[in-house]
C-alpha cells in the first residue's frame, strides 16, 4: 500500500536524518483523519518535484513533526500537458481539472469561451479558481504526483492563441473536425496544449482564430464527449504516443 502523500511549502533544505515539520491544515488532516501515530511514515512532497519519505516522531493536534529518511529529486514530466478547459456549468469544472491531474498534466487554463453557461465575476471568480486550485491540489496527492499542475487566473481567447502558437503541438478537440487525432505525430518532448469548448460548443471564430495560431482542429471519435471528460480521453490518447506512457 503506498504511502500517504502530504503537501508543504518547501522542502528545499530536507536531508536524510534532519527533521520535518507538517503544520496546519495538512497535519490536522494527517493526524485527526488519517491517524497517523510515531513511528508511521508518510511521503512530503512541495508539489515542485522534490519528495522526501520520513517517519513520525511527535504529533499535535495541528503539527506534525518526522525524521527525513529519503529525498528525491523527480524530473518534470516530458512532454508537458497544457490543457485549455472552457468553464463547463456547475460542478463539472472541478470534475475536469481532477481527472486532468490524475492524468498527469501540468497545467490546467480556465476558459471563458463565448458559449461557457458559467460566468466568472469578481468574488465568484475568485471562489471559483479556489476550488479549482484546491481541487488539482488533493487530485495530485492521491495520484502521488511530485508535480502538482499550475491553475492560473481565467484567460480570454486571445491569451489561449498565444499559448498555442508558443506549443510544440497544439489540438482543438472539434467535433466538426475532419482529422483524427489518433493520426497526429506526437513530439516526445517539449508543450502540447489542448483546447477543450464548453457545452456548447465552439464557435466558428474561436476554432478559426486557434487554426490559425497554429492549433490543429482534430476529433476524438465518432462519439461527442462532455467537455469534463473529452480533455481526458484527448490527453491519454496524447500521451499513450510519448515516452511517458510507453
Amino acid at each position: 500500500m503506498s504511502l500517504p502523500v502530504h503537501l508543504v511549502e518547501t522542502l528545499a533544505h530536507a536531508r536524510v536524518g534532519a527533521p520535518v515539520a507538517l503544520e496546519g491544515d495538512e497535519a490536522h488532516h494527517a493526524v485527526a483523519v488519517r491517524r497517523m501515530r510515531v513511528g508511521e511514515r508518510l511521503v512530503l512532497t512541495d508539489g515542485r518535484g522534490r519528495t522526501v519519505v520520513a517517519a513520525v516522531t511527535a504529533t499535535a493536534k495541528r503539527s506534525l513533526e518526522a525524521v527525513v529518511e529519503e529525498v528525491a529529486d523527480h524530473p518534470e514530466p516530458a512532454p508537458s500537458v497544457t490543457v485549455v478547459q472552457a468553464l463547463p456549468k456547475g460542478d463539472r469544472g472541478e470534475l475536469a481539472v481532477e481527472v486532468l491531474t490524475e492524468v498527469g498534466v501540468a497545467e490546467v487554463v480556465p476558459w471563458a469561451a463565448a458559449r461557457s453557461v458559467a460566468v466568472w465575476k469578481g468574488e465568484r471568480a475568485e471562489r471559483s479558481l479556489a476550488r479549482w486550485r484546491a481541487t488539482a491540489r488533493e487530485a495530485a496527492k492521491q495520484a502521488r504526483r511530485p508535480w502538482h499542475p499550475q491553475v492560473p487566473p481565467l484567460t480570454r481567447t486571445q491569451d489561449v492563441c498565444a499559448l498555442v502558437a508558443a506549443a510544440d503541438l497544439a489540438v482543438v478537440l472539434h467535433e466538426e473536425a475532419t482529422e483524427a487525432l489518433s493520426a497526429l505525430s506526437v513530439p516526445a518532448s517539449g508543450r502540447l496544449v489542448v483546447v477543450v469548448g464548453p457545452e456548447g460548443g465552439l464557435t466558428e471564430e474561436e476554432v478559426a482564430a486557434l487554426v490559425a495560431a497554429g492549433a490543429r482542429s482534430v476529433r476524438l471519435g465518432a462519439e461527442v464527449l462532455r467537455t469534463s471528460t473529452a480533455g481526458l480521453a484527448a490527453v491519454a490518447a496524447l500521451l499513450a504516443a510519448t515516452p511517458r506512457w510507453g
